[in-house]
């Protein structure tokens, strides 16, 4: 519209008598062009707006310092009030289970959040699968949630009515008060949880989960972050793997997928390395050679490609394999480098003929300063007990992995071993993971993709028959999303004084 007004402005000056004076010709075209821009901008409209309100205005000078003062006094309130929100969960959490006495026999009916109202088809609810309300909330991103009851989630390799999930489901529910106590005292709450180290995952508010396209519920909750960094501390871990000719076909398929899962219960705060072993010792990246790498998200996963190469041929000599990872763990440990804490290699292997008792009577006895856990491949019995006296020498543990089924579950038994000082100690360390993008909650419809944080807290048994073992219960977490944090921080205030601090 400016543009037409002005053109013909223009053409009716350019088409005038060419004798009008040049400074007269431009006093008039500016006049028409104030008066147009003024007519159509609406600024003598804005001005009227700004003067009803000048005298409610006034210009104050703001003190940088103060303004982020108050900013982290206000984030240090936000996040204290989700560090009690976990802490009374893990206090009640182990005073049910201080109060409850395992029954073998224990027939009990939960919300399986996989089940939840689903009928069959006399049009009956499946067992475990009881009515379940659940109402969109604006709070969970409208998704579909019930706020009075938590439910359970379970991965598709754990039997749901197994006794060991009754008993830990049955006596969990004490949590269901205190999950809705604390969404009342801090409505910014999110996601309450308690992932048991039984595999089963109880959830509030409570949620229909979906499995994915192959009808397949794979998340455990023990392989998330949250849940590792909080029933463990920094460790360094050496892992060994036989590709010796014997390990051909379904075992080394195993083995790899053993690796892979050991890898994944690892963390930012972990250092790893491995090494494959036949007639011949190599490390599978020969730029980490002698030393170990931060478990961080890509070279996780750029061992996991290494991993998928390896071929077994050759004859396996086990000696050789354990002299090179008990040198760099004594390197790193002298060296004050790694995790400072825990120092374990992970053997993988089919057997062990060899005389392997010299090498730790050099690396590591009497001190056992490192464990050495053992994961036989295969069906085959006969290098058990070999196997076995490895692990149970040196403060190990041993499993039998025969089927790629049983790799999970076999895995994870070395996070309860190494959990064990901080459970006998009972050192409630609470521990915020690093900024993190779940998308695996989202497939679940749980959570949105967005930016989290989550604090969370281990939870020990107190029963005086158990303490001396150091059981570890599960880990409680909430998520706490980046953006309620920037809400404390508006923008406008801080770029306000950035473009302060540019003036001046």
């Amino acid at each position: 519209l400016w543009c037409s007004a002005l053109g013909n402005q223009a053409l009716r000056f350019l088409s005038g008598t060419p004798r009008i004076p040049l400074e007269s010709w431009a006093d008039a075209f500016g006049g028409e062009l104030y008066s147009i821009v003024t007519k159509y901008s609406g600024s003598l409209l804005l001005q009227k707006k700004y003067k009803d309100v000048e005298p409610t205005l006034k210009i104050k000078e703001v003190d940088g310092l103060e303004l982020v003062k108050k900013f982290s006094e206000q984030m240090e309130s936000m996040l204290r009030r989700k560090v009690e929100a976990v802490e009374r969960l893990v206090e009640a959490a182990e005073d049910a289970d201080l109060n409850h006495e395992y029954n073998s026999s224990l027939e009990f009916d939960y919300y399986n959040s996989l089940l939840i109202n689903d009928k069959d088809e006399n049009d009956n609810y499946v067992e475990l699968g009881d009515e379940f309300i659940l109402e969109p909330n604006e709070h969970f991103n409208n998704l579909l949630v019930n706020t009075t009851y938590s439910d359970i989630q379970l991965p598709t390799n754990v039997y749901n009515k197994d006794p060991a999930i009754l008993n830990g489901v049955y006596m969990s529910e004490a949590l269901n008060p205190i999950f809705v106590d604390n969404f009342e005292r801090d409505p910014t709450l999110t996601w309450q949880y308690f992932g048991s180290s039984t595999g089963f995952f109880r959830l509030y508010p409570g949620i229909k989960w979906l499995p994915d396209e192959n009808g397949v519920i794979s998340f455990d909750c023990r392989n998330r972050g949250w849940y590792i960094q909080a029933a463990t501390s920094p460790k360094d871990i050496v892992i060994i793997v036989d590709v010796s000719g014997s390990m051909k076909g379904l075992r080394m398929t195993i083995a790899k997928h053993t690796i892979v899962t050991i890898l994944d219960t690892l963390g930012e705060n972990d250092f790893v390395n491995i090494i494959a072993y036949n007639d011949y010792v190599h490390f599978i990246e020969p730029c980490f050679k002698g030393i170990l790498v931060q478990a961080d998200r890509d070279n996780r996963e750029h061992f996991k490609q290494l991993v998928d190469e390896l071929q077994a041929k050759g004859v396996g000599t086990v000696s050789k394999a354990l002299t090179e990872s008990f040198k760099i763990l004594r390197e790193f440990r002298e060296a004050g480098q790694g995790g400072l804490c825990n120092q374990a290699i992970m053997l993988i292997t089919d057997g062990a003929v060899e005389d392997y008792e010299a090498v730790f009577e050099k690396y590591n006895w009497p001190d056992r300063r490192v464990r050495v856990f053992t994961y036989l491949i295969g069906r085959e019995v006969t290098f058990a007990p070999n196997v076995k006296w490895i692990a149970c020498n040196n403060k190990g543990y041993y499993t039998q992995i025969s089927t790629l089924a049983d790799v999970q579950e076999n895995v994870m038994e070395y996070l309860h071993v190494l959990s064990r000082p901080m459970v006998i100690n009972h050192d409630h360390d609470i521990i915020w993971t690093e900024a993190y993008m779940d998308s695996a909650l989202f497939a679940s419809q749980a959570q949105s993709l967005l930016l989290m944080t989550t604090v969370a807290m281990p939870v020990f048994s107190k029963k005086n028959e158990t303490r001396s073992h150091g059981i570890l219960l599960g880990v409680v977490g909430s998520d706490v999303p980046l953006r309620e944090l920037l809400k404390l921080a508006p923008r406008y205030k801080v770029r306000l004084r950035l473009l302060q601090q540019h003036r001046s």
